[in-house]
């Protein structure tokens, strides 16, 4: 993964928040955190946090005696997530590489990743932390996006703007949904030691108040926006002015409604 891949900074939390938050990670953050149990005065681990959308209903509906650690990479996501919590909430902030995860072995009862299993460099190593720091029996919920074809907003947004870079297309949305065959994830697991493998394919409807603002999302809401600049061959106001007609002629406008699909891993040291 590259530096520009792994750079969700400036404006870009506020908008991957505000934008694609709602659209594409709430109805996920609902599913992966009814997945999770946690004893009472336990520990929960979450990995690559992001802006804290799975944070927000893990604190909701776990007990409060439950203590969670929340980790990112990216300092700025991971601020703008601390931001959103008071102390009452009793959420622990860590800056954390998943492939080095800085907690003892068997510090946590369960652990969760929203999306970011893809964005790791080394993504055996991270599991391998993922187990050396759950307890035994413990359990790991964490979901991936289905590929493109199959997350058809993204994959009309791809396609579109795409078009202003015949030579030299942005490849962001290539990390995100380039992990979807589900035979070389439950081989990564189990190579890292993991067993009791279980794998949901989940479809859930991706609703937005309007076809600008999933656009502003999926373009200013991740790093594909530092690709698109660098390129230069278009203002940004014009490729999405082009993307948001493409999801609005495919999806309507007011709202946009689009079908998406994860699959969700469940697994237990």
């Amino acid at each position: 993964m590259s530096d520009q891949h792994a750079a969700f900074v400036g404006s870009i939390p506020e908008n991957y928040d505000l934008y694609l938050g709602p659209c594409l990670f709430e109805p996920y953050a609902n599913d992966i955190a009814r997945r999770i149990t946690v004893p009472e005065r336990g520990s929960l681990l979450e990995i690559a946090c992001g802006t804290g959308i799975v944070t927000r209903r893990l604190r909701n509906q776990l007990p409060k005696s439950v203590r969670i650690t929340s980790t990112d990479l990216n300092e700025a996501m991971l601020s703008y997530a601390a931001a959103k919590f008071g102390p009452d909430d009793s959420v622990e902030w860590r800056q954390a590489d998943a492939t080095a995860l800085p907690f003892a072995d068997s510090s946590f009862e369960a652990a969760v990743c929203q999306f970011g299993l893809m964005f790791f460099p080394d993504k055996l190593a991270a599991l391998r932390e993922v187990r050396r720091v759950l307890a035994p029996g413990g359990q790991f919920v964490f979901n991936v996006w289905d590929s493109l074809e199959r997350n058809e907003v993204a994959e009309v947004s791809n396609d579109t703007l795409t078009k202003f870079f015949a030579d030299d297309p942005p490849t962001f949305y290539q990390i995100p949904f380039g992990l979807y065959q589900t035979d070389v994830v439950t081989g990564l697991l189990a190579d890292a030691g993991f067993e009791d493998i279980e794998v949901s394919v989940v479809a859930k409807d991706a609703i937005s108040p309007s076809a600008a603002d999933i656009t502003k999302g999926l373009i200013e809401g991740n790093p594909i926006i530092a690709e698109i600049r660098q390129r230069a061959t278009a203002d940004v106001e014009t490729i999405e002015a082009t993307v948001a007609k493409a999801i609005a002629d495919r999806f309507g406008n007011k709202p946009m409604r689009s079908s998406m699909q994860a699959l969700v891993f469940s697994a237990k040291r």
